[in-house]
């Protein structure tokens, strides 16, 4: 089984009912399910995104936004999805996530990122591409462009819809 990033768009109600589910479990179990339909796998896409960002030096603000994405925050509290037995993240490090308005303000940010561009400013041949961005772009099927500008689309429209529904982002790795 591979370890891939998972994200999950919730409204801030559901994650209270999760904490008050865990508060009043003997076992701390938050009731946590993923809803699929709001569900972002982004597979082995996050490092690889940031470091194409990286090489097409993307403007500062616009890679923490890029950053934010991709990693969330720990401001908001979430141990409780981190407790075992039921802990959602069992492969990776502790889930974190962003509030509906840093959702909203990520979601501007990456709306305004060109990733065509910064994919064009990697050398035209792929396996030269893959071989500059490293981290095992060489190992991705059809080259790493196609499927990092798959992944961020994906990213940037699973963030439209967050910003849209005013919903919380969940990260985690399983």
């Amino acid at each position: 089984m591979a370890v891939t990033e998972q994200l999950a768009r919730i409204s801030a109600e559901y994650l209270a009912q999760c904490r008050r589910s865990a508060d009043a479990s003997k076992d701390g179990n938050p009731l946590w399910t993923s809803p699929s339909a709001d569900i972002l796998d982004l597979d082995w896409a996050p490092s690889l995104l940031k470091r194409v960002c990286e090489l097409g030096r993307l403007d500062d603000v616009h890679r923490s936004a890029l950053r934010q994405a991709l990693d969330g925050e720990t401001a908001i509290g979430l141990a409780f999805l981190y407790t075992h037995p039921h802990v959602i993240t069992p492969f990776g490090p502790a889930p974190t996530a962003l509030s509906a308005v840093q959702a909203a303000r990520v979601a501007e940010l990456l709306g305004a990122i060109d990733f065509p561009a910064l994919l064009a400013a990697l050398p035209a041949d792929e396996a030269e591409a893959a071989a500059l961005i490293g981290n095992a772009a060489d190992k991705i099927v059809g080259g790493p462009k196609k499927y990092l500008l798959r992944h961020f689309n994906a990213l940037r429209e699973f963030y439209r819809g967050a910003s849209q529904r005013q919903l919380f982002v969940v990260h985690w790795w399983d």
